[in-house]
């Protein structure tokens, strides 16, 4: 029986760009023996299936992506556009796939949105149960433009990583990202709580950088990621990723509880 319920399957074109753009550096899909990838709760259209797929296949062109959702009338829609390295599949969030595959990488956009935040953590283990060892679940949420958006990765053993990306041009304040935060973390931005203070240090360094502004905004966000990391957040990647409007942190400057003082990175950095 396929876990979880129907969903109102929000979807469109590009609306997830950011987020495959990032899980197609991951090194974990790279290096992958079996470069197999799911994408939980495609919605209401096949779109950003098939976008994934696309963009996947420029760095493994042996990538194949397996659709997954839990309402048999988009499973029948979706699979007419089946094509070499596209299928679709019915189920939910036990992500059942052909001859027990395990994905390397298990994507799940504004599905948990949807969901009460104290459903989370039984979907979480259940999807990375189902990931191959080294394998990453990408779970989170965006607007409807695909211009704010932030997301969790997770292995196995739980969440590993933050991330925010942003469009940048015409950005106020970074916390506009507040919205669009994970289910696992929108109801604790509150203060107290450690991704309340990581919003206000993004607000505050992206405030400080704005003399940066006359060089262009990809430039002033550089400078916030530097500054983020200077200040002891656990920033993990750096500014091949910053230019594109990203910042990615060790899940402990935001996971949820009483926050404290900035901490060291609980891992070496890295510029993914």
């Amino acid at each position: 029986m396929a876990q979880g319920r129907i969903t109102r399957g929000t979807t469109g074109a590009n609306r997830l760009r950011r987020v495959d753009r990032w899980i197609a550096a991951l090194p974990a899909l790279r290096r992958a023996d079996d470069p197999f990838v799911v994408d939980l709760g495609f919605g209401a259209s096949p779109t950003t299936t098939l976008e994934l797929h696309a963009r996947l296949a420029a760095v493994r062109p042996d990538v194949e992506v397996l659709g997954i959702e839990i309402d048999p009338e988009r499973v029948a829609r979706a699979s007419v556009h089946t094509r070499p390295g596209v299928a679709f599949s019915l189920g939910g969030f036990e992500a059942p796939a052909p001859w027990g595959r395990r994905p390397v990488v298990l994507r799940a956009l504004n599905v948990l949105r949807q969901y009460d935040e104290s459903e989370v953590a039984d979907a979480w283990a259940r999807m990375t149960a189902r990931l191959q060892p080294e394998g990453v679940l990408v779970e989170g949420t965006c607007d409807e433009l695909g211009r704010v958006a932030s997301w969790v990765g997770l292995g196995v053993e739980g969440p590993r990583t933050f991330t925010v990306s942003l469009r940048l041009t015409g950005l106020e304040r970074p916390s506009v990202v507040a919205e669009r935060l994970p289910k696992a973390l929108i109801h604790r931005n509150v203060p107290g709580e450690r991704v309340h203070a990581f919003l206000a240090a993004l607000d505050a360094a992206w405030a400080r950088a704005a003399p940066l502004s006359a060089y262009g905004p990809s430039q002033r966000w550089r400078a916030v990621g530097a500054a983020m990391r200077a200040a002891g957040w656990p920033v993990r990647d750096g500014p091949r990723r910053w230019r594109l409007g990203e910042l990615t942190v060790g899940w402990s400057a935001v996971t949820p509880g009483p926050s404290s003082a900035p901490r060291s990175p609980d891992r070496a950095p890295r510029d993914l």
